[in-house]
């Protein structure tokens, strides 16, 4: 470990889960519609939230019943005390959440129009100072874990540590979209999973459709995933095997949408439970109750606050 150390430990039970990643605290605002470039509009609304999308989708995932570790750096500040407050208030093993000298917490600056569309500025801050020292330090827990998850807001190097030392499924959430390409990326995790923006970004493939999205899919298959799943917002996922050959898509239930913030995390935090605590379901049907959950949170303001909990499991039958 590198400088700073964690006072926040628990006791669950964490060989189900670990989620390696970042925590931001988010300071939303609301508003009727998102400001133009260089305009500035009325809000209506402020709140401050615990963000980020690896906390947010280990929450997610422990919200669902699933026993969750996270491995990530706060701000050795005020936000930092609460964000592992709030952690474990959400029964998430903060074992391996470092608190950093000379760093902030992570901050999220988000802006949210009535149609619940979003715009995102994230300062990482102590997020950055994620290292592979730490990975190192927690790899009897990865190597243990049933189910691996990862993004891109903290350090490519620390994903591709963590998925090397990985011996049960892994998901790497590509967001945000990171030009420091490593064929590794795509070659290590089961799941290599990414919403349609960054699925283009990644591709140089327009994806505004299902039928754009399958080649992008493809696309990424043949680039060395595994598996490819992309996220399409209210209109729902399409998911690709390389060994099987199989691709699909699944609509997403239409709802009401309030806040769409965080709905992939909930999505992925869904798809994390079911492959964990449902392995007999095929997959097909596993990305599309997931999609239920993400939409069921975008019914709701928030991130964290807006995901679903056991309750939903109850209405898919589980």
């Amino acid at each position: 470990m590198m400088e700073g150390d964690n006072d926040g430990s628990n006791d669950f039970n964490s060989n189900e889960v670990v989620v390696v990643g970042s925590c931001m605290i988010d300071f939303v605002g609301y508003a009727p519609r998102l400001p133009k470039p260089g305009e500035t509009i009325h809000g209506t609304e402020f709140v401050t939230n615990f963000g980020g999308k690896g906390a947010n989708q280990c929450v997610a995932a422990a919200k669902l019943g699933v026993s969750t570790t996270l491995i990530a750096r706060v701000g050795n500040d005020s936000w930092g005390d609460k964000y592992l407050s709030n952690l474990m208030k959400n029964e998430v093993d903060t074992s391996f959440v470092f608190k950093t000298d000379g760093e902030s917490t992570g901050i999220a600056q988000i802006s949210v129009a009535e149609s619940g569309e979003n715009q995102i500025v994230i300062i990482a801050g102590a997020n950055k100072k994620l290292c592979i020292e730490d990975i190192e330090e927690a790899s009897e827990i990865i190597e243990t874990a049933k189910l691996l998850i990862l993004q891109l807001e903290t350090s490519v190097d620390v994903a591709v540590k963590a998925m090397r030392l990985c011996k049960g499924i892994s998901i790497l959430n590509g967001a945000p979209f990171t030009t420091e390409y490593d064929p590794s990326l795509f070659e290590l995790p089961t799941i290599f999973c990414v919403n349609e923006h960054e699925a283009s970004q990644f591709t140089k493939l327009p994806v505004t459709n299902k039928r754009e999205a399958e080649i992008a899919a493809s696309r990424m298959i043949s680039l060395g995933c595994k598996s490819v799943l992309i996220t399409l917002g209210a209109e729902g996922a399409v998911f690709a095997e390389k060994t099987s050959g199989n691709i699909f898509y699944v609509e997403s239930p239409k709802v009401e949408c309030v806040d769409s913030t965080g709905a992939g995390d909930a999505f992925i935090g869904a798809l994390a439970y079911f492959l964990v605590r449902r392995k007999d379901l095929p997959m097909e049907e596993m990305v599309e109750k997931a999609c239920v959950v993400a939409a069921d949170s975008v019914t709701r303001k928030g991130t964290q606050p807006s995901f679903s909990d056991e309750r939903i499991l109850e209405k898919l039958g589980i």
